[in-house]
């Protein structure tokens, strides 16, 4: 597990409860800085809580969580002066639909960073051209494409110069042709040397990009290690269980509804009175 001075995240004893329902019972981890950590597991594993308790959008039920040397549970720190430095990337683009492209990716620099128009407007513009979108300036997120849309949202994560990205499922809203352009992103902050923390279900991604994979379930790591171990050959049975049903899903039954067949052959999805913990 890296730790240390290196770390641009770090982790301990970190718990959330929901009500009487414990989300995350106890979570200890670190993400050195410049590592890729791709976070993998079941619907409900707590792996979307664990992201929001990193820039506190969740506030953690006990725990500590240090970023960039900042302990952001402490009661006294400037958390918007730390979330400045975080940069997050969601399921859904939230994107501004009556701003252009260009205001989305200007309007905090200048309201946050104090940057002027025609700098906040120059880097802008540059980042576009990274993510492939340096036509699209001046469109309005609704004639973008779910593809188009999150790239821009990544952009504008950037734009405000962050010294690591949290990446929360960013591709599971997209239709399956558009996830490759994302990614594509993705890898090009991975090779230029940004920490990312990414939860994903595209296991093509963790095995090509990450350093380290952690599999969470039920709220606890169950495995972590390189690519190589948790995704290629798992110690775990959970974590080869959950894999076979992601890898193959016709494997593992599952109906054409999204959950697995129960063994009377009925559905067992949400609702089925199988454990449905919160994320």
């Amino acid at each position: 597990m890296t730790g240390g001075d290196g770390a641009a995240i770090e982790v301990r004893g970190l718990r959330k409860t929901f009500g009487t329902l414990e989300v995350l019972r106890g979570i200890d981890f670190s993400v050195a800085r410049g590592e890729v950590v791709c976070v993998i597991g079941p619907s409900g594993s707590g792996k979307s809580t664990l992201l929001r308790c990193v820039n506190l959008l969740e506030e953690p039920s006990a725990g500590r969580i240090t970023v960039a040397g900042t302990e952001v549970t402490d009661p006294e720190v400037d958390l918007d002066r730390v979330r400045r430095r975080i940069g997050m990337v969601f399921q859904s683009f939230n994107l501004f639909p009556h701003l252009t492209v260009l205001e989305n990716l200007t309007l905090a620099q200048r309201r946050v960073l104090r940057r002027d128009r025609a700098a906040a407007d120059r880097i802008a513009h540059g980042l576009l051209a990274r993510v492939g979108l340096a036509d699209k300036a001046a469109a309005y997120p609704a004639r973008l494409s779910g593809g188009q849309q999150q790239r821009v949202a990544i952009a504008r994560a950037l734009a405000m110069d962050p010294e690591l990205m949290l990446f929360d499922e960013p591709t599971s809203a997209l239709d399956p042709e558009l996830v490759g352009e994302v990614l594509s992103v993705m890898r090009s902050l991975a090779r230029d040397g940004m920490t990312m923390l990414v939860v994903t279900h595209e296991m093509g991604f963790a095995r090509e990009v990450a350093d380290r994979v952690v599999f969470l379930d039920g709220g606890l790591i169950v495995e972590e290690g390189t690519p190589e171990r948790v995704v290629g050959a798992p110690r775990h049975e959970r974590t080869r269980a959950f894999l076979a049903r992601v890898l193959d899903p016709s494997a593992a039954g599952v109906d054409g509804s999204g959950g697995t067949k129960g063994r009377n052959g009925g559905a067992e999805g949400p609702g089925s009175g199988t454990d449905q913990r919160t994320e």
